[in-house]
C-alpha cells in the first residue's frame, strides 16, 4: 500500500476515524526536505501496510487542517491514534529515525 493523499475535507474520515494508527505528513511541493523524506514514507507505507496508514496532506491545497494542529514548519509528521494526535516530529529525518520514532510510540515496525 502506498501513501494516502488527504485533504481538509477528507481528514476526519481518513485520519480521525481511521482504524489503527495514522502517520500524517504535512508537506508542500516547494519544500525540499519534504521531497527528501517522501521516498522513505512510501517505503514505510508499503512495509507497514496493515499496521499503519501513511497519509500526506499538502498544506497549500488544504490550509485549514495544518492551522488547526499548529503546524508552523514543514515537514511535520504527526501520529494519530483513535482520533487524537499521539506524537509529533518536525523536520526531515532518515527512514531509520522515522521507524525508531514509530516504534517508541508503540507502532509495530518489524515482523
Amino acid at each position: 500500500m502506498s501513501t494516502v493523499a488527504v485533504t481538509d475535507q477528507s481528514f476526519e474520515t481518513d485520519v480521525l476515524k481511521a482504524n489503527g494508527p495514522v502517520l500524517v505528513d504535512f508537506w508542500a511541493e516547494w519544500c525540499g526536505p519534504c521531497k527528501q523524506i517522501g521516498p522513505a514514507l512510501e517505503q514505510i507505507a508499503s512495509e507497514l501496510a496493515g499496521e499503519l496508514t501513511v497519509a500526506k496532506i499538502n498544506i497549500d491545497d488544504s490550509p485549514t487542517t495544518p492551522a488547526r494542529y499548529g503546524v508552523r514548519g514543514i515537514p511535520t509528521m504527526m501520529l494519530f491514534r483513535d482520533g487524537q494526535m499521539a506524537s509529533m516530529k518536525i523536520g526531515a529525518m532518515p527512514k531509520s529515525k522515522i521507524l525508531d520514532w514509530l516504534a517508541e510510540t508503540g507502532v509495530k515496525t518489524a515482523a
